[in-house]
């Protein structure tokens, strides 16, 4: 008895239904009939799963009725890719994007001719979902046997790598989108919190200021007066201090604060620490202080210590200023916003800007950095190069471990810029590395990556900036390479002019 009677259909049913597939419409008699004895028709429960994502690949599926999802798990959350259905109108929700009708009646051909895993989940939507599956040797004999097959087949596995393609890039948007916002909130806290701490301690400061500033002017004497504002110029004049031993700096502070209290002023400590800060030696402030009388010393450090304390808060706030700018303006130029699509730009910048976007994830990893001087501009898409360099840092981050070294290089050479990341992770295997920029191939556990990051860098690379992303890998040194004409491609000439 054949496969097909075991299953509840008859050799005659399954080779009626089989020929009403538009896949398999123009075969002939003697294809039908071997392909009808090749057959092994399987029916589905609802939710049952035909293949899941990670698994070998061994069949190829043709829906004969019913309907299949095809889902996949992206950083932990399950996905619809698309939905299969032989309902007339049931697919009518896949075809906004031009998905064509025989894509509807079969599944798996991808996966057999890239000999690779299933790339997601296929599983009934319904109760009556009949399959009917062709081992992987049987699918290739079919596409040498039936001629017509490869025809409706090609359009159709063409049309899939698009649409993946285009799904690929919507999700990259969104995670870069993501990364973006996690690697912006992430440097903005510290800048974002001095500056809340500052603005909540300023007005206190400033009252204590004003207090100690008038209870000074009351008590002291004209001279005493101007030996206190040769002091705030001089502090005002002071260079940044240089990296100091912290346990040094500790000491000057106690030893000031010391002699503060011990002089009688009441805010000793806050005095201490801001001269420390400063850089200023134990004994700065006795020297500059020794000719005011004792009685008026310690009304004197008060407000000193209170002109410190404003304007230490000030130096947090200028400093959280900028750098809050800063990283406005990275992430401005790192999404490419307000911009033309094309333009010149420097290379180095793209680069820098993807170090801040991803410096959360780079912590614990020494940065090299090797820009050759005097580097050329080009002419290009800098927001899409910014994919690029975020797919292969992230993946350099990814394969240390947060720890290691990452190196960039940019130099140009002969008529092209050459960009190469470099990291000293765990390396890729050598049976892997020809095959690294093949679509939906990944190294990475499954629900963990979609196998298009590094062949989108490769499309964006090769066909939209006319260079080259080659990967030389070994344990312990992993290094991509980047080449980028300097010079635009120049615009194909018309076929009439061309033929003229």
């Amino acid at each position: 008895m054949s496969a097909a009677a075991t299953n509840g259909r008859e050799p005659k049913e399954l080779r009626d239904a089989l020929y009403g597939l538009e896949i398999f419409a123009g075969l002939t008699e003697d294809q039908l009939d071997w392909l009808v004895s090749v057959s092994e028709p399987r029916v589905l429960a609802d939710g049952e799963v035909l293949f899941r994502d990670g698994e070998e690949a061994t069949r190829f599926h043709v829906l004969l009725s019913g309907g299949l999802v095809v889902t996949k798990v992206v950083d932990g959350r399950e996905e619809v890719l698309t939905r299969h259905s032989t309902e007339e109108d049931g697919g009518a929700a896949e075809e906004h994007d031009g998905k064509p009708p025989a894509a509807h009646r079969f599944t798996g051909e991808l996966p057999l001719l890239t000999e690779g895993s299933y790339v997601a989940t296929a599983a009934a939507s319904g109760p009556a979902t009949t399959v009917v599956a062709y081992p992987k040797p049987v699918f290739f004999e079919m596409l040498t046997r039936c001629h017509g097959v490869a025809a409706v087949l090609l359009p159709v596995l063409a049309w899939r790598i698009k649409s993946s393609e285009v799904q690929a890039r919507k999700r990259a948007t969104v995670e870069a989108l993501g990364t973006l916002a996690a690697g912006l909130a992430h440097e903005l806290n510290n800048p974002a919190a001095a500056v809340a701490r500052a603005a909540q301690e300023l007005l206190p400061a400033l009252e204590r200021l004003t207090a100690t500033a008038c209870a000074w002017g009351a008590a002291a004497t004209a001279a005493e007066r101007t030996v206190m504002d040769r002091i705030a110029v001089e502090l005002d004049e002071l260079p940044p201090p240089g990296t100091t031993d912290p346990l040094a700096q500790a000491d000057a502070e106690e030893e000031i604060a010391d002699w503060a209290e011990g002089a009688g002023a009441e805010r000793a400590g806050l005095l201490g620490s801001g001269a420390a800060d400063l850089g200023l030696e134990a004994d700065w402030l006795p020297q500059r202080l020794a000719g005011l009388a004792a009685d008026r010393l310690p009304v004197a450090l008060d407000h000193l210590a209170a002109l410190l304390e404003a304007r230490s808060l000030a130096a947090e706030l200028r400093a959280a200023g900028p750098r809050i700018s800063q990283l406005v303006a990275a992430t401005r130029d790192y999404a490419n916003l307000d911009r033309a699509p094309e333009q010149r730009f420097a290379v180095t910048e793209g680069l820098e800007n993807t170090l801040v976007v991803l410096r959360a994830k780079l912590t614990g990893i020494t940065i090299v950095r090797a820009y050759d001087p005097a580097l050329p501009e080009l002419t290009g898409y800098p927001g899409e190069l910014n994919q690029v360099w975020t797919n292969l840092v992230d993946n350099a981050a990814e394969a240390m471990e947060g720890a290691g070294t990452l190196t960039l290089r940019v130099r140009a050479e002969g008529v092209c810029m050459v960009v190469e990341v470099t990291d000293t992770g765990r390396g890729i295997p050598e049976e892997v590395l020809p095959r690294i920029f093949e679509p939906f191939y990944t190294t990475k556990d499954v629900g963990k990556g979609t196998g298009l990051g590094l062949h989108l860098s490769y499309r964006i690379v090769t066909q939209r900036h006319h260079g080259s992303l080659t990967a030389r890998s070994r344990p312990g040194e992993t290094r991509m390479v980047v080449r980028l004409p300097l010079a635009p491609a120049a615009p194909a000439a018309p076929a009439a002019a061309a033929a003229g």
